[in-house]
């Protein structure tokens, strides 16, 4: 790999491992467009050491650039985690072993992340624990930095990469690839500080936004005129469960793959991009209410506004907002089909 004129002699070197999860960040991330991902990381000047799905690197090869990573004689100045850190059964570690050692993944993640530079959260489930961390949690899943809302995980609360900053929590599920590009820019070119972290220590070049901004459905949002099954073309938050007026990301002003994003696809805001999302207490696609008045308001709006405003603009709501707002999307199936099940 070859780099622009005028970039810092050694590049900055990158181990990405995975835990328990499925893979779909990686997946996301191979998607990066304008530019692609190789390009992308010549542009910060990175030099993958190893990653699982894109290193030709395998067996004793790839545990040797592992093993001088961890005891640190192989230089690190960046590792990314994706996935949760499997701590079962019983605290031992045992549910994921590194290939060919019998020792747990967790104790490589840990070792590694004492050399590091800098320390890379990929996806919820490697920031907070995320789906792995779900239901009953039977292989004491975990984050990196944090178990759910709690701070510690596997490295601790008070844990500081060697390059001064807590671990970099890219959550969501799965990530857009321009979060991980923007961040790894940013910390080539040495501008990324604690001051770039949310309370969360996510980067707010993403999460300094709703999700609800941008979405192509704000007209009905604005006027109350809501979908009632999933596929109409209304406002999601009062009946199926949206979250866009509280979760904080930019998924619909940065489209993802060029043009989409959950809600254009016909699917309300799940949050993922914050700790707990998988566990809701109710259905995805359910929005809890009290006496009518859904449970979780936009973030901005006090209870007796929402009341208020949503009498007014349904009101005020024009007859084709209210007719086209129980029409379904023209990507979806027509609802006869739909509960015909074709």
């Amino acid at each position: 790999m070859t780099y622009p004129a005028g970039t810092p002699t050694r590049p900055l070197r990158l181990i990405w491992l995975q835990s328990g999860g499925c893979g779909g960040c990686t997946l996301s991330l191979l998607g990066q467009q304008e530019p692609d991902l190789v390009t992308a990381l010549r542009a910060a000047h990175v030099e993958v050491l190893w990653h699982p799905s894109l290193s030709e690197a395998t067996g004793a090869e790839a545990r040797a650039i592992l093993d001088a990573a961890a005891d640190g004689t192989q230089p690190v100045d960046i590792l990314c985690l994706e996935g949760s850190v499997i701590h079962g059964p019983n605290g031992t570690g045992g549910f994921h072993l590194m290939a060919g050692t019998g020792r747990p993944m967790r104790d490589m993640i840990g070792a590694i992340a004492q050399h590091a530079t800098h320390v890379i959260a990929v996806g919820s489930c490697a920031a907070f624990g995320g789906i792995t961390a779900g239901g009953g949690n039977a292989v004491e899943a975990g984050g990196l930095a944090y178990d759910g809302t709690r701070a510690g995980g596997l490295l601790g609360a008070g844990f500081r990469a060697r390059g001064g900053l807590s671990v970099i929590n890219i959550a969501g599920c799965p990530i857009h690839p321009g979060w991980f590009v923007d961040t790894i820019l940013q910390l080539a070119g040495g501008t990324l500080s604690a001051a770039d972290l949310d309370e969360w220590e996510r980067p707010l070049a993403y999460t300094s936004q709703l999700v609800h901004h941008g979405c192509a459905r704000n007209e009905y949002y604005e006027f109350k005129a809501s979908a009632e099954e999933l596929g109409d073309l209304g406002c999601m938050m009062e009946n199926l469960g949206c979250k866009g007026t509280q979760a904080r990301a930019d998924c619909n002003t940065r489209a993802w793959n060029g043009s989409g994003s959950c809600l254009t696809g016909g699917y309300p805001c799940i949050n993922c991009t914050a700790p707990g999302f998988e566990e809701p207490g109710h259905s995805f696609s359910t929005t809890p209410k009290i006496s009518g008045i859904p449970i979780g308001l936009p973030t901005d709006m006090p209870k007796a506004w929402f009341v208020a405003l949503a009498s007014l603009s349904k009101a005020a709501t024009p007859r084709r907002l209210k007719e086209n707002a129980a029409r379904p999307t023209p990507a979806i199936l027509p609802r006869d089909r739909r509960k015909e099940g074709a």
